[in-house]
């Protein structure tokens, strides 16, 4: 995984124009990460858990800079917020699914992210006591009930080799599109569990705008009715009367935006401080 990361942020600086100025990383991670130092606590789609990889990819980069890592989820709601579907709304959920499910607060204008950085973990909100087991250990999380191995099982796609990803949820849509009654009713099934756990989020955080991204997106276009017909139901008519349900405008480069404006903020509010300090001889004093 570090080797991947590494070439991938190699290549981008070759591509830069020779007299460009790296500013800043930034690395959308699918777990809970400590704001305090960027350290992985858990990610329960790769097993891994207590890693300081801002600090490894910083080292094997090698541009004296640091390396942010982010929940890819909150970058994705940072970005919508900016640039995407949420311009304008400084209350807003972002809701992200491969695998799993993440999350994104936007309260005010900011990102709600807790205490210690964990906040928006909104995949592991259990919606289905003793529903389908989770990664994380429990069961019936959302992210169990509407991420992508949920739809897949649901179709009876769920044993096929080499089918997983975006693809193949996008095929199970399709399939229901063209009236396949199995990708139908599995679409029905976790467009209620995704439309339940939106009315839990538009009761507690009162957002103006719930925003679907990652598989999510697609899932939502497909069970858009269904969804919005468990929100009427399952939240308050105070706080569901002015919300509204949109796709996540910037696509699948929603979470890498992200992690670009995150990047680049320091820059941003102080930007003769950050280019002086990058510019200068290494054994200057600056």
């Amino acid at each position: 995984l570090l080797g991947v990361l590494v070439a991938g942020a190699r290549s981008l600086v070759r591509k830069a124009e020779r007299d460009a100025v790296c500013v800043g990383a930034a690395l959308g991670f699918p777990g809970t990460v400590r704001r305090s130092d960027d350290t992985i606590m858990f990610g329960p789609n790769l097993d891994v858990g207590d890693l300081r990889l801002g600090d490894a990819l910083s080292r094997r980069i090698g541009l004296g800079i640091p390396v942010s890592v982010c929940n890819d989820a909150n970058l994705g709601a940072l970005a919508e917020h900016e640039r995407g579907s949420g311009v304008n709304c400084d209350n807003l959920i972002y809701l992200h699914g491969d695998v799993g499910v993440g999350g994104g607060i936007i309260a005010h204008g900011r990102l709600l992210g807790g205490d210690e950085g964990f906040g928006g973990e909104i995949g592991h909100m259990v919606v289905n006591p003793g529903g389908r087991p989770c990664a994380c250990g429990s069961k019936g999380c959302l992210e169990a009930e509407v991420g992508e191995r949920a739809l897949l099982h649901h179709a009876g796609r769920g044993e096929t080799p080499g089918r997983a990803g975006r693809d193949a949820v996008r095929d199970v849509l399709a399939s229901a599109d063209a009236g396949d009654i199995v990708a139908r009713e599995a679409l029905h099934r976790v467009g209620t569990w995704l439309g339940l756990g939106v009315a839990n989020l538009v009761n507690v955080f009162n957002p103006g705008m719930v925003v679907f991204g990652g598989t999510l997106r697609d899932i939502y276009l497909g069970a858009a009715a269904q969804i919005r017909s468990v929100l009427a139901t399952g939240a308050l008519a105070a706080p569901r009367e002015k919300v509204k349900l949109r796709t996540a405008a910037l696509g699948d480069d929603t979470t890498l935006v992200g992690a670009a404006e995150f990047a680049f903020a320091e820059v941003l509010s102080d930007p003769v401080q950050v280019l002086t300090r990058l510019r200068a001889p290494e054994d200057s004093p600056v």
